[in-house]
């Protein structure tokens, strides 16, 4: 049976292409999405499946519920942009100026709407349901899984699961981590408040420049100096805004930076000793320090149980040498939050065809998918909703007395 279903995906390709270009040409950024949303829900609809939408904002959410009782399985897909122009010269460019689909999600949506016509037209197999979770505002903190899941998205899930296409990795692989997969992303702002003046006395002023290159150098000492080397961090610096003359000594400055963690506890222990830093180094120099702390995305941990229902679902169709365990990354994903909520695994798909033009990285002006990945991202969601909702329910029926 999940040879045929796999069959149908492949038949599938062209419409996802359809679908997925026209994304590509009219795309919406975070939080603005209106006809992204109307569209998928009109599809979902033709193919006879439940729709809510205006989840958690504008999210939608499909359901498939099948003949027989079982587990309901939760696939998700983004659906909004980038705000980056597109610099591509193909048919499918983007028609909205300075934005573009630059991470892949356009693709998401095609690949997740495929498998829900596939599982519909075979949900007479099922046993169990499918929610199909089309979410608005990945790119953007909070995000919109938040609200998504407060809306009730969830209710009943057993497990969640979901891919991204990746242009760091060949079309036709799969990437997957067991436990953390993606970290933690944490933002700050530091407003540097000092005295100016003139550059011949320093003696006069409060250098906000000097007070920002200090707290910049200290920063880096709490990975190097406090966190155990066998957990990851990371803390980068990504702004440094002051002054306007050679001449004159600032009066003031903003800094603007990153944290990246995995484990909860080292996640903490950053944002309590920056707030130390800047506080120290304001009250050593004699100025007014502002520190503005944004906890971001947490980690995304792949459930091991989960992680190994993938792999065995993978592995019916795919060559084990597709198939790469990789390091955690220090990219970040609100599909974390789900993963809070529910046991489930986030995996990578490949789609880097040189060959195509689809080898630039995401949130790049040239960035492309090779379309073929829509295929092989579709193959594996439709095989975690068979290993699910007919395998194992299939296992479980006992045998006939005799």
């Amino acid at each position: 049976m999940l040879d045929s279903w796999l069959a149908e995906i492949e038949a599938m390709y062209e419409q996802m292409v359809e679908w997925r270009r026209h994304l590509h040409q009219y795309p919406e950024l975070s939080f603005q999405e209106v006809e992204t949303p109307r569209m998928i829900a009109g599809i979902l609809q033709r193919y006879g499946i439940e729709v809510e939408t205006h989840v958690g904002g504008r999210g939608v959410v499909g359901t498939i519920r099948g003949a027989k009782p079982g587990k309901t399985i939760a696939l998700r897909a983004d659906f909004d942009a980038l705000p980056i122009p597109d610099e591509k010269d193909v048919p499918y460019k983007s028609r909205v100026s300075g934005v573009m689909h630059a991470c892949g999600h356009d693709g998401h949506t095609a690949t997740l709407l495929a498998v829900a016509k596939v599982l519909s037209d075979n949900r007479d197999k099922l046993c169990g349901n499918v929610v199909l979770l089309h979410q608005h505002a990945e790119e953007l903190h909070p995000g919109g899984a938040i609200g998504m899941i407060e809306d009730g998205c969830l209710d009943g899930v057993d497990v969640v699961f979901g891919t991204h296409l990746t242009s760091q990795a060949p079309t036709g692989t799969y990437l997957y981590a067991k436990g953390y997969a993606m970290a933690a992303a944490d933002a700050f702002e530091i407003k540097i408040q000092g005295k100016g003046g003139h550059g011949a006395s320093p003696h006069e002023t409060v250098d906000a420049v000097a007070i920002g290159a200090q707290l910049v150098n200290q920063l880096q000492y709490i990975v190097s100096r406090q966190i155990n080397p066998q957990k990851a961090a990371v803390l980068s610096v990504g702004s440094f805004h002051a002054g306007h003359a050679g001449n004159v000594i600032a009066d003031s400055a903003i800094l603007k930076g990153t944290v990246r963690s995995f484990d909860e506890n080292v996640r903490e222990h950053m944002q309590r000793e920056v707030t130390h830093i800047v506080a120290g180094i304001s009250q050593a120099l004699h100025a007014d320090c502002q520190l503005t702390y944004t906890a971001g995305y947490p980690a995304v941990y792949n459930h091991p149980e989960e992680a190994d229902a993938f792999l065995e679902a993978v592995r019916r169709f795919a060559d084990e040498s597709r198939v790469v365990e990789m390091a955690p990354i220090m990219g970040s994903e609100d599909f974390a939050y789900y993963l809070r909520e529910r046991p489930g695994m986030f995996f990578f798909t490949g789609a880097r065809n040189e060959a195509s033009g689809a080898k630039y990285p995401h949130h790049h002006p040239l960035f492309d998918i090779d379309e073929q990945a829509l295929v092989h991202a579709a193959k594996a969601l439709v095989a975690l909703v068979y290993h699910y909702a007919v395998e194992k329910e299939t296992d479980l029926v006992p045998e006939p007395a005799i």
